[in-house]
């Protein structure tokens, strides 16, 4: 799927309103750190046809993160059902391997009954076997391969980022600007995690690379939802088309951080009660059924739209995506396996499953 495809175009621009008078209720204003004037335009994106050598070099990427789950997956499997046929007690063997590869209970059962209805009694191949399970798997992850829509009548359109701490939330929220400024929107960063200096001078740094308007707190451990507040007044007035807020993490303090989120949505809502938009939640891949659980938790303290999982390298624990599309159903927006803006990527279930199983 080409960038242009998956972020799309805005077309036109908002009226910028003029600024409402100060509301001396209103949370203490933000301190703005404006962005240093950038060095080159934005790249150009590249047109469909000339793109097959990236995509290429993606998918390569891909495999190479997925390994590990690769590995234990169809070692197992296929030791299993090499030359055998698929009875009961073969297919009860293989929903337990499956299970064990961290697809879940409810996947490895659903993918054990599509080889019970065609493949039950018959003598496979190891090319056969992985093939049918990554068809399989692509099944259940096709439905929740969608990319983030972005509305231009929301303009701005706020991004709530949520996830626990380490999961690559900053980073996310930095390579998604970058790959929506090159799509020709305006874009601002809020750095609502006040409470890590790290985290916010990493968003100020990507806020520089890509000509985003920056929101800072005045402070550290400012309070988050003054900090959003005012950035969102400041996005509609400036105009801007997207705005991505960073939060915190802290779950070891589950109940502090619910009413830190909650508070964050009641205060944007004065602003404007459809937002937040998306609320993105950000996964890491290396975590592996540990992250089913954080979609639990985060589900219980925001309307969670949309996952964005990070860290496919080599030690992650790819098979938890098909565990959490078959137990949430929730959209995988995009999916990272490096540090780079270009190593996240939309996320595209036939791709996926095929490079869990070690396929071309």
């Amino acid at each position: 799927m080409a960038l242009r495809d998956f972020f799309g175009r805005l077309r036109g621009g908002a009226t910028q309103p003029t600024p409402e008078t100060p509301n001396p209720d209103a949370p203490p204003p933000v301190a703005e750190i404006p962005p240093p004037e950038p060095e080159a335009p934005p790249a150009e994106i590249t047109p469909p046809e000339a793109e097959a050598p990236a995509r290429n070099g993606w998918f390569a990427r891909l495999k190479a993160g997925l390994s590990r789950s690769t590995a234990k997956l169809t070692d197992s499997v296929v030791s299993l059902l090499h030359k055998r046929r698929l009875d009961d007690e073969a297919l009860e063997e293989l929903e337990e391997t499956l299970i064990t590869a961290d697809l879940g209970v409810a996947a490895s059962r659903r993918i054990v009954e599509g080889f019970r209805r065609t493949r039950f009694g018959k003598e496979v191949s190891d090319e056969e076997v992985k093939a049918a399970l990554a068809d399989e798997i692509a099944a259940i992850l096709d439905p929740v391969a969608r990319p983030m829509e972005i509305i231009p009548a929301r303009a701005p359109h706020v991004v709530l980022v949520v996830g626990v701490n380490g999961t690559g939330k900053t980073t996310t929220i930095a390579k998604l600007g970058r790959h929506y400024a090159e799509q020709g929107l305006k874009i601002g960063f809020v750095a609502g995690d006040t409470f890590r200096a790290a985290a916010v001078e990493q968003l100020q740094v990507w806020a520089g690379r890509t000509s985003a308007r920056f929101f800072a707190p005045a402070k550290p451990g400012a309070d988050a939802a003054g900090l959003a507040f005012d950035a969102l007044t400041a996005a509609r007035a400036d105009g801007l088309d997207l705005l991505l807020v960073d939060t915190a993490g802290r779950l070891h303090n589950k109940s502090a951080l619910m009413e830190e989120l909650r508070k964050i949505i009641r205060v944007i809502k004065r602003v404007d009660g459809a937002a937040p938009h998306s609320v993105l939640l950000v996964l890491d891949a290396t975590t592996g059924q540990n992250a089913v659980q954080q979609v639990k938790v985060f589900k219980e303290m925001v309307d969670v739209t949309g996952l964005a999982v990070t860290k496919l390298d080599g030690s992650a624990k790819g098979g938890v995506v098909v565990a959490l599309a078959q137990e949430f159903g929730l959209p995988v927006h995009v999916v990272g396996v490096g540090e780079k803006a270009e190593d996240l990527r939309p996320f595209a279930a036939r791709d996926f499953a095929r490079g869990l199983m070690g396929l071309d």
